[in-house]
């Protein structure tokens, strides 16, 4: 069947992009918790600028409170557009692919925003090692998930035109 090769591709890459988007919910909930737990007793000797976020990150620059809120939100939708995108690749129809193609171009929309935050973060320079593995891994699920999003709307013109010509209902 034409079809399978987009269907195993696409299922391919829905399952990296959990893990990544796992990872990367995982290493952002960290990196909230720490700034949570260490911003009173290191944002209390700082500047003004210091305070217009509310959680100061004593282990990151000034870009890294917005970079890692949008990360860790980008992850959780990552995260259930990637469960969700498997249910629908698995029943391979017009409305689940539909469904699955605008989900996962919503996640690579913010996905797309955390990686500027991150490339922000290091262009200003100043992170600590975790912070740089949540860098890298938010640029390359940006990647995964361009290719995933293009691998389904490429599955959905392939079912749409295979309805059309089987004489089906589109």
């Amino acid at each position: 069947m034409a079809s399978e090769g987009p269907k195993s591709l696409a299922f391919f890459l829905l399952v990296l992009n959990l893990v990544l988007y796992g990872i990367v919910t995982i290493i952002a909930g960290w990196a909230v918790n720490y700034g949570i737990e260490y911003s009173h007793q290191t944002a209390s000797t700082l500047t003004i600028p210091a305070h217009l976020f509310p959680i100061y990150y004593p282990i990151g620059n000034m870009a890294t409170g917005f970079f890692v809120i949008f990360a860790l939100i980008a992850g959780l939708v990552g995260v259930a557009t990637s469960i969700s995108g498997i249910d629908g690749i698995l029943q391979w129809t017009v409305p689940n692919l539909l469904s699955a193609a605008t989900y996962s171009t919503t996640t690579w929309f913010l996905t797309i925003l955390a990686m500027g935050l991150a490339c922000k973060e290091i262009n200003i320079g100043l992170t600590d090692a975790k912070l740089r593995t949540l860098e890298v891994l938010t640029i390359i699920v940006s990647a995964t998930q361009l290719l995933c999003m293009g691998v389904i709307h490429v599955g959905v013109t392939d079912v749409v035109n295979r309805q059309k010509f089987s004489g089906g209902r589109v």
